[in-house]
């Protein structure tokens, strides 16, 4: 045997050894040390929808858990694609987190998206709302029936806005069209905002989007609600009649989360969970939500995960149901 090799060899495993144990100790140090800047966090649709109200609020609220600023950054785009893969291939270090929707568990198997929930660590969520459809209060249709009867008429035209392609609105509006056999034309914008301007100015005749992002324009009495898509009607909302009350069994919505990338340190991710959860239980943040018509809805970081474990498969069975895959 040549014991020049061996020497070498035993040499290289206790470098290699050696080199783990430091970087497994500088990690644990980071941890330790976390958070030693401010933290990003994407929200990847445009500013004005409640993705990036709630998000702005919950970083507002997390200063007095936080000693280090959450900065809020709108990365819109491909309905939530383009922020989210900024977020997972991020060091998993804590620093850059993301507001998550449910679009997270319907953009792979719709094909718009290589990644999935599985790509993410997930750590709190915090809301769910459900969609409503709603019109500018000159439209000539007072009722989700007159709704319907108009746009059965001429198949293709009725044009309804949504948060892009994929996005969870994009599912409500053609998950009805299939439970009524009704053709919409499907309008994609880059968030709830854009669509609900792009119907205040007569751009599109409907909008398949949850009542908080247009509650400030119906307060205003600018637009119009028809109904919402929901097992039961929706606090604030209460005049506004269910699809189920219509005799149209349809329940649909979203929910918001906070997640990171995967292999978050352990110590990282016990930290983002108890600030997270300290934070959601602000006085402040819960007035914010109240006064945005959002829903408050929590679950720890397994809790959010079986959540999405749960719509991925009703997702993708919805999705082969209507034909949706690109």
């Amino acid at each position: 045997m040549n014991m020049s090799k061996t020497r070498r060899g035993a040499i290289g495993l206790v470098a290699a050894g050696a080199s783990a144990v430091v970087m497994a100790l500088g990690n644990a140090a980071a941890a330790a040390d976390f958070p030693a800047r401010q933290i990003e966090l994407i929200v990847p649709f445009q500013p004005g929808g409640g993705t990036d109200g709630v998000a702005r609020a919950f970083g507002e609220a997390a200063r007095k858990h936080i000693p280090q600023s959450i900065v809020v950054i709108n990365k819109p785009g491909a309905s939530g694609a383009i922020g989210w893969t900024d977020m997972i291939n991020a060091k998993p270090d804590g620093y850059k987190l993301a507001v998550v929707t449910v679009e997270l568990v319907t953009l792979k198997p719709m094909g718009l998206a290589k990644f999935s929930y599985d790509d993410v660590q997930p750590i709190i969520q915090f809301n769910a709302d459900p969609a409503a459809i709603t019109v500018r209060a000159d439209a000539p249709w007072n009722t989700i029936e007159e709704f319907l009867a108009a746009s059965k008429k001429d198949p293709g035209k009725m044009g309804v806005g949504n948060a892009g392609n994929g996005s969870i609105w994009h599912f409500a509006a053609t998950a009805l069209g299939d439970k009524t056999g009704i053709q919409f034309n499907h309008i994609p914008f880059q968030g709830a905002g854009p669509a609900v301007l792009a119907l205040m100015g007569g751009h599109v005749d409907a909008v398949a989007v949850s009542p908080a992002e247009v509650a400030q324009q119906l307060q205003a009495g600018k637009l119009k609600m028809l109904t919402v898509m929901a097992d039961q009607r929706v606090k604030n909302f209460d005049k506004v009649p269910t699809l189920k009350e219509k005799g149209i069994d349809l329940s649909i919505g979203t929910w918001r989360g906070i997640a990171g990338p995967k292999k978050l340190p352990t110590d990282v991710l016990n930290y983002l969970k108890a600030a997270a959860k300290k934070t959601v239980d602000e006085p402040a943040f819960q007035e914010v939500l109240a006064k945005q018509n959002l829903g408050f809805v929590y679950a720890d970081d397994q809790g959010f995960r079986n959540q999405m474990m749960k719509d991925a498969t009703y997702f993708a069975d919805l999705i082969k149901l209507l034909d949706m895959k690109n």
